[in-house]
Order: C-alpha cells, then structure tokens, then sequence
C-alpha cells in the first residue's frame, strides 16, 4: 500500500490529516474558546459605546496610527486571527455598509449574548437548545417588539420640514462619535444631502457627498459648498471666472510625440530658428479653438506644458490640473462635463458650467472652489486641528450621510438612550415566562443581555450604574417605555424621559444590529469542531 493510501488508527484525526494541523473539538475545545474570543472583542469595543465612549489608539502593521472612537473603524484596523472574532468583524462591516451606524452595538450585543451563554452550557443546557431559545427571541424582538416601540417617523415627501426631520435623526447619530460638535455637523450633514437629492425624489445619494479636509482652524469654520472642491491651486495667473463654461481633459494638454526616434539634420541658423515655430503654430491653434467655444476653464488629467501654459495665458482661460481620476470623475459630475481624450474644442454636450470658479486660501493652503448651483454633489470642507481629528470628523460624517440616507428610505424611529433596549428586555423577559420549554433560559438571557446598552452607557457617563439600571427598570416597568439613560447627569436619578428632547435612533439600524449580531452568534454556536490546517509559505517575522 502506498504512503498517501495508509491510515494510522491509533493516531486518530492526526493520522488523516496533514501534519502541522491544528484539531480542536468539543465544549471546552471549540465552543468556549470561540465564546471566549467573540468576548474579548466585544470588551475591546464596548467601553467606545455612546457619547462618553473612550477613544481606542491603534497602530496598524504599517505603522499608521488611528485614535478613534468609531468601533467599524477599529475592528477593520484590528489584524484578528481567531475566526469566531472573525465572524463578528465581518458582522460589524457588514453594519457599516448598509447602515453606517450601530456598528458597536452588532459587537457589543453579539459578545455580551455569547459571553453570557457560557453560564446556560454550564448549567446543562445543550447547544441545540440554547439556539432554539435564542431564535424564538430573535423572531419575538425583531417581528413584533421593536416595531411596537415606534415613536415617530421621518416624512420625506415634505420638503419643507425634512431639514429639521434630518436633524432630529443626526444629532445623536453624530453625538455618538463626535459629541460636542453635533450641534455644527448636523446641519452640515443635513444641507450636503439635502444637495444631493432631485426635486422628485427623496433619495438621498450617499455617493455625491464628498468630504474634502483641511488642517487648521476649527471644527466652526467647516462649511458646505454645493459643488467641487479641489485641494490645490490652479496652474494659470487668472484665478477666478464667473457663469464659466468648463473643458474637461482626461489627457495633457501638451504636444503628442511619436514613438519611433528621429533625428533632425540642420544645415543653418534659420532652420534652428523655425524647427519649434510649427509645434507653437498648432499649439496656439488647439488653445484659440478651445477659447472660442466660450470656455473659461480647462482641467487636465494630465500635465500642462509651458507652451500650452504660455498660450492659455494669452487667451485669459484658467487651468486646473488634477492627477486623480477619481477627482475627474467627481467634478465631471459636480459640472456636467464630458472628460476628453482627445486635445481639442468640446461641443456644446461636451462642456460642463459652474457658477463660479475662484481660487481661495483655507489654512494657508490655495483650494479652487467650483459652486454649481444644479449641480447634485455637495461638498463638506472639513478643518480641525489635527490630521487625527480630521480623520475621526470624516468617519462621524459618513456615518451622518448613511444615516440621512436610511432615514428617507425607512424613516420610522424608536426612543434613544438605551430606552429601547430596555424596554425590549422587559418584553422579552415576559415572552420568556410564557414558554415551557428548556429554551425559556435562552429566551431571558436575550433579555438580560439586551440590559447592558443603558447599563454601558450609565458606565460610560461615569454614573452608578447598578442604581440607575434599576431606577430605569422600574420606570419602564411602570409603562414609561421612553425614559432612558441621562448622560448629562443633570437629573436625580440618572433617567429621563427621551421624548421631552426628541433623542431618538433609526428604528432600521437597530434591527439590521440585532439582526446581524444575533445571526454571527448563531452562527458561532453552531461550531463544535475546529481544524486549522498549516499555514502556506514560511514562518512570519517577529
């Protein structure tokens, strides 16, 4: 029998499979070690919670530092292994693409229900039990709790009031990540998506919200521009140009030059004189052409040569150039252009419009502005103090956009500040004692797993929070379903009630949390086998 044909029995699993594997299976071997992992993470992430969350400062394998709050940030720098974290990471990308927020609650909510279904294993209950409870829950909040708890919703038909809707949506949204300046990038937000959004439609497109930062100054003096912005100067002495018609090139604006080598043979000092008179001939007849289709501004993907720069100058045109082609795209966009790979005059279809084109100094550096009042892409200029907080002001505004967006999709919200949680914790509790079964265990640790947002959030705000989760408990108990955790401390107890400050979340971004947390435990638990194969290639370097 050959080698690859053997079996050695006595060696058990070992004996099939390659060498250098990695075998481990079982309650202890598999299950709580992926309970234990999913729990770190949520450790990691959960203290980042709500308003008062600390900032995590990670330094990623290249060196970058990242200071940040934002947990969708944080565990896509993390470099994680264990592949039940994994699990939750993917969970937590997945959150932040479809709805931007909530990101650390999908962590949080998936490491605090796996951390505490050690304790159901430890009591004799079986896995298949545990998910069995734990479905049953999962169906009770997402199909009849949480919609019950609507409070309000967002009407995105009415034009004349969506600004103050949005704003209602973004305060706490923004307040999470940035609290402090929610109060200056909520109408920012709110304006730049508003922008983008046609008169027959509310949609709001996440994509034509583009954030251009600055460094220096404050976070006060950012400001939206309907419009482009480019990060640089322009390459011409005429700085500005008002109802300009705009040329857009996606290649240089110099003389082409041929692939074959030449060699050029002058006999005497006029034929030095004429060998570039032809090139500037041709250069000059482009640049006249270009300007006489009424064009003010040119941009260029490419390169300016002097000449070109030299006739550009004589028929007062202004050049911008911009090296990245994403940047073309967007300001084709912003302006209506049509970027053009040959060197030449645009037709009328071809040419883009701005209402004015100027050149402004922000922070000591030359940024040129194109405003376009038709046009459906918004920028938000960005300053801060440091590259840090810039960064960490760009994710809670993407997050804003996203959440804007939802907002006009699904507009119906629920009461904030670990209310919700609270309340469903209360139902699912009672749905728990209704149910006869083992899985009634699983069913009330969903509730009190769901306890530990206002309890998280009580710690955060360094309140007591054993004192305030009760006072809490005991006034949604008595039907105050809207009270919630009082980060400001201002009140006796540490509660108050949300709808007196219309502090509210998006009733879609809580269900895709839960949703997505409680299908990446789900998805754990069901794990009792784990078999890692040798890595490929050489060892890593310490």
């Amino acid at each position: 029998m050959s080698k690859s044909m053997s079996l050695n029995a006595a060696a058990g699993l070992s004996g099939m499979l390659k060498a250098g594997h990695q075998h481990m299976e079982g309650v202890e071997g598999a299950t709580v070690r992926n309970l234990e992992a999913a729990k770190q993470l949520s450790t990691i992430v959960q203290s980042s919670l709500g308003p008062n969350g600390m900032n995590k400062l990670v330094v990623n394998h290249l060196g970058k530092t990242l200071v940040t709050s934002d947990c969708a940030a944080i565990v896509k720098e993390l470099e994680i292994e264990h592949p039940a974290a994994k699990m939750l990471q993917l969970a937590a990308e997945m959150q932040d693409s479809e709805c931007g927020d909530g990101t650390n609650l999908t962590v949080s909510f998936a490491g605090e229900l796996l951390a505490a279904t050690e304790d159901l294993l430890r009591m004799g209950l079986h896995t298949s039990e545990i998910i069995a409870g734990y479905k049953k829950a999962s169906h009770k909040l997402l199909d009849e709790i949480l919609p019950s708890l609507v409070c309000s919703t967002v009407d995105s038909s009415d034009k004349t009031t969506l600004e103050t809707q949005l704003l209602t949506v973004l305060k706490p949204v923004l307040a999470a990540k940035q609290y402090g300046y929610e109060g200056v990038l909520a109408p920012l937000v709110a304006t730049a998506c508003l922008g983008t959004m046609s008169s027959n439609s509310s949609k709001v497109h996440a994509e034509n919200v583009r954030v251009a930062k600055v460094l220096g100054g404050s976070v006060a003096q950012s400001k939206v521009i309907h419009g482009f912005v480019a990060l640089r100067g322009v390459e011409s002495s005429l700085t500005s140009a008002t109802d300009a018609k705009v040329t857009v090139f996606a290649c240089g604006i110099e003389m082409s030059t041929t692939e074959a080598k030449g060699t050029v043979l002058m006999n005497n000092a006029e034929d030095l004189k004429g060998y570039n008179k032809s090139e500037e001939l041709k250069m000059e007849e482009i640049i006249k052409s270009i300007a006489d289709t009424g064009t003010k501004v040119i941009v260029t993907g490419g390169t300016i040569s002097e000449m070109a720069l030299h006739f550009v100058e004589r028929y007062k045109l202004v050049a911008l150039r911009i090296s990245s082609k994403w940047e073309l795209r967007r300001l084709c966009a912003a302006t209506g252009a049509t970027a053009l790979v040959r060197l030449g005059p645009a037709t009328a279809d071809e040419m883009g419009f701005s209402d004015l084109v100027q050149v402004q100094e922000v922070g000591g550096r030359p940024i040129t502005v194109f405003e376009t009042s038709s046009s459906k892409l918004s920028t938000i200029l960005l300053r801060a103090s440091t590259s840090s907080l810039l960064a960490d002001l760009e994710r809670a505004v993407d997050d804003g956009v996203h959440a804007c967006r939802v907002a006009c999709q699904d507009g119906r919200l629920v009461p904030g500040g670990g209310a919700t949680e609270m309340e469903c914790s209360l139902r699912v509790k009672q749905f728990g004692d209704t149910c006869p079964g083992l899985d009634q265990y699983a069913i009330r640790t969903v509730a009190t797993v769901l306890e530990f947002v206002p309890r998280t959030l009580a710690q955060n705000a360094g309140l007591h929070a054993g004192d305030t989760l009760a006072a809490l408990g005991a006034a949604h108990a008595n039907g105050q379903g809207t009270h919630g955790i009082d980060i400001t401390g201002t009140s006796s107890n540490g509660i108050f009630d949300t709808a007196e400050t219309q502090l509210v979340d998006l009733l879609a971004t809580k269900e895709s949390a839960f949703r997505l947390a409680l299908d990446a435990a789900l998805t754990v638990l069901k794990v009792d086998q784990i078999i890692m194969s040798k890595p490929s290639g050489g060892g890593r370097a310490n």
